[in-house]
């Protein structure tokens, strides 16, 4: 109800049994998790959702969506429906350049055999639910659905987890043939195998191209693969000032090399690389806003394999006309404009 502009407006009983009858599957798990107001409050939010999602809609504007693979611990999907998790083991990351022992998430793992006998039936009321609120969503850890990193349910770190087989294909056919086209953005960062790789393409999604760790890596943001999504940076990265703070110099010659490329002269750091995205190959740039204001790590929003500190960035004002000519201009000049 935070979310709500009008968390007072008056919900009848007939908007409650409608809803709960679109939503048949879930609605009634919410409301016994929730108590009493919950439904009432989803009919709020999807009145309010909805006009929003028209407004942008008359104005050619289509709304991207984020769904995480995993639920949280105690969530209302795992409490009204244990049998759908694993007991023993929940999930996390391995070892990698972020954090030396791994990152222990500690959410609920999927057992995906009892998933399998339901013919993945939460998984598509899920991903339904999804294409009503959005045009198009974002998979989160999309490596995950062919094999994830599962960390014994006592354990401190991720450091002593093992690799386990996920669904694969399977799961997105089945959730395909009830619900049609998938318009997904597969988010295949970290430890990518020939598998994924595969997976995506397979099923004929975009992946995710990051502009900080082409430029840090010395790669032409040029040279990559037109069906994917540039992101300057996306949460789990500092911001593109911040990330031009504790970059050395060869970096910040790597990049003016890339914006010279494409004719672009900006001393601004952060609009420095969100020229070069736009101006990449890619289908779709995503430019965060904390780079469009131009801020450093203070405002980074998410610092992996740490607990404390993150997800506080809040953008209370709306963007001034002035910056948006400036974001317009730049589309323009990429010929990112209809």
């Amino acid at each position: 109800p935070a979310l709500l502009a009008d968390p007072e407006r008056p919900v009848s009983e007939r908007e409650i049994s409608d809803f709960i009858e679109r939503h048949s599957y879930w609605a009634a798990d919410w409301r016994e998790f929730e108590g009493t107001g919950a439904i009432a409050d989803q009919v709020r939010f999807e009145h309010e959702w909805s006009a929003l999602r028209a407004y942008a809609a008359d104005r050619g504007v289509r709304l991207v969506g984020d769904l995480p693979i995993y639920v949280a611990q105690g969530s209302a999907d795992h409490v009204t429906r244990p049998e759908l998790f694993q007991r023993e083991a929940v999930a996390g990351a391995p070892p990698d350049d972020w954090s030396e022992t791994g990152q222990l998430w500690g959410n609920p793992l999927y057992d995906w055999h009892k998933l399998r006998e339901t013919g993945y039936r939460w998984w598509i009321e899920r991903f339904r639910r999804t294409f009503e609120l959005f045009d198009i969503a974002r998979v989160d850890h999309f490596r995950g659905f062919v094999s994830y990193w599962s960390v014994p349910g006592d354990a401190e770190t991720a450091l002593h987890g093992v690799w386990r087989r996920g669904p694969g294909r399977e799961l997105f056919d089945a959730v395909a043939a009830e619900l049609g086209p998938l318009p997904l953005i597969a988010e295949d960062l970290g430890v990518i195998t020939p598998a994924v790789n595969r997976l995506r393409d397979e099923l004929g999604i975009p992946g995710t191209l990051v502009l900080h760790f082409l430029l840090g890596d010395r790669h032409d943001p040029y040279a990559t693969p037109a069906h994917r999504v540039m992101y300057t940076g996306t949460h789990d990265n500092d911001t593109s000032l911040g990330w031009w703070e504790r970059t050395r110099e060869e970096a910040h010659e790597w990049a003016r090399r890339a914006g010279r490329a494409a004719g672009i002269e900006e001393a601004d750091p952060a609009w420095l690389l969100i020229g070069i995205a736009l101006a990449a190959p890619a289908e779709l740039a995503i430019v965060p806003v904390q780079d469009l204001l131009g801020l450093g790590d203070e405002a980074r929003m998410n610092t992996p394999g740490t607990a404390e500190g993150n997800w506080s960035f809040r953008l209370d004002e709306p963007l001034d006309d002035g910056l948006a000519v400036r974001l317009r201009e730049a589309s323009v000049a990429a010929g990112r404009t209809l």
